[in-house]
């Protein structure tokens, strides 16, 4: 809703403020509130404003953003000052005012953010921590940094999160791992309480980061990011795309931030749930027959970190047309349906890929006649594992899979 606001009048402005309230606002800042006709913000940042500043204070109302549009056309045309959290930027509301109204329209004047502070206080480099928002989103989105080493700054809604984190981590076998909670960062009650995330039982304060130092368990096998997860880390009924063919085909797909699969047969969805794990802001829809294997692959997902993957359960290619246009496809079933190649490829814009797996004839024979009619490559994996034979130790060979792989120009 880009131009809410009067285009000749002087933008929003939005100041970022800290637990240190009025006292520790920057001269600038503390010009643009006092200027103010409106002053908008939830209830805490509003008090921290002198009464004397006679601005119209205007509470956020909840939920805040369905009501943000209107609440901004209702004030169009006046000097309108919106408080936020230290940076506006960093999961706040400077952020979303900026889709609203378009960069032109707002000014942030930020605070230091609670990253800032809490890396400050920690001694860590910014650079080298990882920062995770859980504002308003699911606790399992945290799985994916959990790796042996790492230092996690956690962004939560309330006093909830460091109990929530600990409990995640305690589940994943990082119950050793550091905790240290923050509150108040930069105000006169900051407070500081350290344990472990096994050992976990302590209050905290409504405006809190949780920094955390993973520590694995002894025995506790690391989830990388990278293609390839071992079998075990899914719950399948042996309709699973496994390790070593995984690894190949998420080569081939070649995940891109920001982009979009189709995984199409998902079975127990593992390659659109390796697709996302590579980066947060790709995106995936698994695509499954099976209301039961559907359900699963829901549960897969939010084990593994990306609770947001889409499930359809649905016939492909009937559903297919109300996915949203794919930047990569997988098949990973059903090749040999009628249409089903062809909606895919189809869908595909320039420089999207097609990956597809077979282990029949028949449906090698599908690959075979694409290949030739479009191109691409195609790649038979075989792989064996080691296993008893008699007292002693052979190779078992599992199923071959034609991978065919191609690159819509």
């Amino acid at each position: 809703m880009t131009g809410t606001a009067d285009p000749a009048g002087a933008p929003v402005v939005v100041v970022g403020i800290g637990a240190d309230g009025w006292d520790g606002l920057a001269s600038t800042s503390r010009a643009e509130v006092e200027r103010a006709e409106v002053l908008m913000g939830s209830a805490r940042q509003l008090a921290l404003v002198p009464e004397e500043v006679p601005a119209e204070r205007v509470p956020w109302p909840s939920p805040l953003t369905e009501a943000l549009p209107g609440l901004v056309e209702q004030h169009a045309g006046r000097a309108v000052v919106v408080l936020a959290s230290g940076d506006p930027m960093l999961s706040g509301i400077g952020t979303t005012l900026t889709r609203l109204l378009g960069a032109e329209r707002v000014r942030v004047l930020p605070a230091p953010s609670s990253v800032s502070l809490a890396c400050a206080r920690l001694g860590w480099a910014v650079e080298d921590t990882e920062v995770v928002s859980l504002v308003g989103r699911p606790i399992e989105l945290l799985h994916p940094h959990v790796q042996p080493g790492r230092r996690l700054l956690v962004l939560g809604s309330d006093g909830e999160t460091p109990a929530q984190v600990a409990a995640l981590l305690s589940d994943r076998g990082y119950g050793q791992s550091l905790v240290t909670v923050l509150g108040g960062l930069g105000g006169p009650d900051e407070e500081v309480r350290t344990g472990t995330a096994a050992t976990w039982s302590q209050p905290a304060p409504a405006l809190v980061v949780t920094a955390v130092e993973c520590r694995a368990d002894r025995g506790t096998a690391p989830l990388p990011t990278t293609p390839g997860l071992p079998d075990g880390a899914y719950e399948s009924d042996g309709q699973l795309t496994k390790s070593e063919v995984r690894a190949v085909t998420l080569a081939r797909l070649a995940a891109v931030p920001g982009q979009l699969l189709w995984d199409v047969g998902a079975g127990a969805g593992s390659i659109g749930i390796e697709w996302m794990r590579a980066h947060p802001t790709c995106r995936a829809v698994a695509v499954e027959a099976s209301a039961e294997r559907a359900e699963r692959i829901a549960r897969n997902a939010a084990r593994l970190g990306v609770p947001y993957l889409r499930v359809v359960h649905g016939h492909a290619p009937d559903v297919l047309s109300r996915l949203g246009a794919p930047d990569a496809v997988f098949i990973g079933g059903g090749l040999t349906t009628p249409l089903l190649v062809e909606t895919c490829w189809d869908a595909l814009p320039v420089g999207g890929r097609l990956v597809a797996n077979a282990v029949t004839v028949e449906s090698e024979a599908v690959l075979a006649q694409w290949h030739a009619k479009v191109g691409g490559e195609l790649v038979r994996v075989e792989v064996s594992r080691a296993g008893p034979v008699g007292s002693f130790t052979g190779w078992k060979p599992a199923m071959p899979v034609t991978i065919w792989s191609v690159t819509r120009w």
